[in-house]
Formats: structure tokens, C-alpha cells, sequence
């Protein structure tokens, strides 16, 4: 059945998208100082002036990657304001001695926060990368390889430059988001210069084996944070399952797997990754996807454990209908149709554009915004871009 609903889906994941984008031109631009605004009501309203650079950084990637894979998006005003993202990022964010990205700034681009994380610098390599890629210019690219070769060194050998301090009652552990986020730098720096994957094929590999360590009880499970040698750790922290998280490492593993021929990875990336937190992540009662579970049944020490967040569902898209794509499996279409139906019921505003990011359980909208601290022109935009994609080339 939910075979012949492709161009229902197609037809409606464009229009949105349309809608999504349309949002952020018209609402989220700062033309005075520069960057971009992400703090927004449902109706367009500024609430917060604070500009967060994991948002700022994705937006500019989001343009450049609109401008230069989606025709009727291929607007000057859409490569402009790319640019002049990407200015305001290069001459506020980055610490041109240390290379550290700030994470939250002034609206005049004073800093107000940093991280002792490496997100807000992969985002900044990724934007300068895309960038560099649509519009030619070399320091673009130059900038987005500096970047990852501190990241690389930061992750692999040496992460005392990012300002963690070692604890004694804090054992040193692995975060699932750390070789998730690696293969998707790794995945855009190849997407600027596939020759460099020889180079970055050590990092590939340790990433690979990385997420690899959080499967645990015989496939069953995926825990966001284990041991370095991939125990499980003890307490709350330990037992704690992201499912949308998971599921995002499948498809970035699915990916790496087409890209690279390997049909064992890619059996994995879909059964472990995305089919079982799939499973266990799914309400039963009240439709959509948990946003933290813990793997013995215990109340997740996290108060929002059961919202329903926008992030997690556009992933779910992506990750199912890639795997359909992928294998020709209808019962990958039947999930994403579940998770479609689900999202187009709940979280899009069909009026005013974009979804609403954070529901309660059964579904209801518990916060109004459209952009905040962690929500922005990213996640809905980078899905319904992908998605359409897939749809198109799959009707054609």
C-alpha cells in the first residue's frame, strides 16, 4: 500500500520544503550586524537575539547545499546569504590562535559561551566546506581542512586543548555523538575532495569501530555512552538509549556503506541502528519516537524522556526511506510511511512554514517556537531535502 503513495510523499515533502525555507529567508536574516537569528516564534517573531553558531554554521550549509543541488532553490539571494553567514562565522566564531569555536554569541558576534565539546567546530568545517564547494573559492576549503585536521587531533590523540578535565570519579567514556558526528565530517570533507578519503581513512575507520562499541546486549540495544573499551557503564548515564540518535548513525552508516560497496555494513547500519531502536523507540500507545529510554526499564533520569522532538522523526525519514532506496524492502516504506503520517499530523505547520519542534506525549505542541537554542534551518530542511531527493529519483 504504501508503495503507491511515492508521489503523495514527494508531493508533499517538496511543498514543505518550500514552505520550511521560505520560513528562514523571511524571518531569521539579520541584515544589520550579520548571521542569522534562530530564536523564533511560530508567527517569525525574534523572542531571543543570542545567536548559537551550531545553528549559524548549519544554516550556511544548508544554503550552499539548497543553492547547489536544488534547482529552484539556485537564487542569488540564497548563495548571498550563505556568504554573508559564513563572514559573520569566520570574523566572530572561530579563535584564530586555538581554532575553537564559540558556542553562543551577541548578536554583534561578541562571544557569550563555549563548549568544551567539538560541535560548534565541526559545524563551522562543515559550513566552510559546503561554501567552498558551491561558490569555487579555495579558502573556503582551505579553512574547512584546517578544521578537521584539529578535530581529527583533538578526537584521536589529544582532547586537552578543548578544556576537559579529568576527574577521578568521572571514568573516562565514549559518546556515541563524537564517531557519529566524525562520519559526517569525514562524509562532507569527501564531498569537497573525494581524494582526500585516503587521507581520512584511519578516521573512518576509527569512527566506524567507535559507534560500534555501543551495541550491546547482543545487538538489541544501542547505548549512547560506554566505556572506552566499550563496557557498559554503570548508573543511569550508563543505561541511557537515544533512539533518534541511533537511528541518524544508521543512516550515516548506511550511507558510508553504499558509498564504499560494503553489503555487510549495510546490513547492519539498517537491522542494528535503525530497525531495533526503531522498535523499542516507537510509542505504542501514542505514535512517535521517544526521545530517551533506558535499556533496563527504568524512568530516564532525563525529565523530558518522553516528548516527542521534531529531530529524531526527520531522521527516521531519512534513514527508512534510504534503506527502502537501498534494498527495495517495502516494509522500510511501511516504517517511513508511519513516521510520515505521524509527523504531517503533528509537528508541520502547513500556514505558517516549518514544524514545531517539541510535543508531549500524546502529541500535543508544549513549546510554540520554531527556533531555539537547539533547533534551527537545519534538521527539517536537510530531511525534506534528502527525502525529496530520494522520492524523485525513485519515481522517475
Amino acid at each position: 500500500m504504501s508503495e503507491k503513495r511515492l508521489s503523495e510523499f514527494l508531493e508533499k515533502i517538496r511543498s514543505d520544503l518550500d514552505r520550511t525555507v521560505n520560513f528562514w529567508v523571511t524571518h531569521s536574516h539579520d541584515t544589520v550586524h550579520g548571521g542569522f537569528f534562530n530564536c523564533i516564534d511560530e508567527d517569525g517573531k525574534i523572542y531571543d537575539e543570542t545567536k548559537h553558531v551550531w545553528l549559524q554554521a548549519r544554516q550556511v550549509w544548508m544554503y550552499a547545499r539548497l543553492y547547489k543541488e536544488m534547482k529552484r532553490f539556485q537564487k542569488p539571494e540564497i548563495l548571498e546569504a550563505a556568504i554573508k553567514g559564513a563572514e559573520f562565522l569566520q570574523k566572530f566564531t572561530r579563535n584564530p590562535e586555538t581554532y575553537r569555536c564559540y558556542f553562543a554569541l551577541t548578536k554583534e558576534g561578541k562571544p557569550v559561551k563555549i563548549q568544551r565539546t567539538i560541535f560548534s567546530e565541526c559545524f563551522y568545517l562543515m559550513a566552510m566546506s559546503e561554501l567552498g564547494i558551491v561558490s569555487g573559492k579555495q579558502s573556503y576549503k582551505k579553512e574547512a581542512l584546517t578544521m578537521m585536521d584539529k578535530i581529527v587531533h583533538w578526537v584521536m590523540e589529544d582532547d586537552t586543548e578543548i578544556g576537559r578535565q579529568s576527574l577521578d570519579g568521572a571514568p573516562p567514556h565514549s559518546s556515541l555523538a563524537v564517531p557519529m558526528m566524525m562520519l559526517c565530517i569525514i562524509s562532507q570533507i569527501e564531498t569537497m575532495d573525494n581524494s582526500l578519503s585516503n587521507k581520512y581513512s584511519k578516521a573512518t575507520d576509527w569512527a566506524v569501530a567507535e559507534v560500534f562499541k555501543h551495541v550491546k546486549r547482543d545487538g538489541t540495544a544501542v547505548l549512547e555512552n560506554v566505556g572506552l573499551n566499550g563496557s557498559e557503564l554503570t548508573g543511569s548515564s550508563g543505561r541511557l538509549m537515544t533512539p533518534g540518535h541511533s537511528i541518524e548513525a544508521g543512516w550515516f552508516l548506511l550511507d558510508l556503506a553504499i558509498r564504499k560497496n560494503r553489503t555487510e555494513l549495510a546490513e547492519t547500519a539498517i537491522q542494528t541502528f535503525m530497525i531495533n531502536p526503531y522498535n523499542y523507540g516507537w510509542d505504542k500507545q501514542y505514535g512517535g519516537l521517544y526521545y530517551f529510554l533506558d535499556v533496563d526499564g527504568w524512568s530516564p533520569a532525563q525529565l523530558e524522556w518522553d516528548l516527542k522532538l521534531w529531530w529524531p522523526h526527520n531522521e527516521a525519514m531519512i534513514s527508512f526511506l534510504m534503506a527502502y532506496k537501498h534494498t527495495k524492502n517495502v516494509k522500510y516504506l511501511d516504517i517511513f510511511a508511519q513516521i510520515f503520517d505521524y509527523s504531517y499530523s503533528h509537528f508541520v505547520d502547513n500556514e505558517q512554514g516549518e514544524w514545531y519542534g517539541y510535543l508531549d506525549r500524546e502529541g500535543k505542541v508544549k513549546i510554540r517556537s520554531k527556533g531555539g537554542v537547539w533547533k534551527g534551518c537545519f534538521h527539517v530542511p536537510r530531511a525534506l531535502m534528502m527525502c525529496e531527493q530520494m522520492l524523485e529519483a525513485m519515481t522517475k
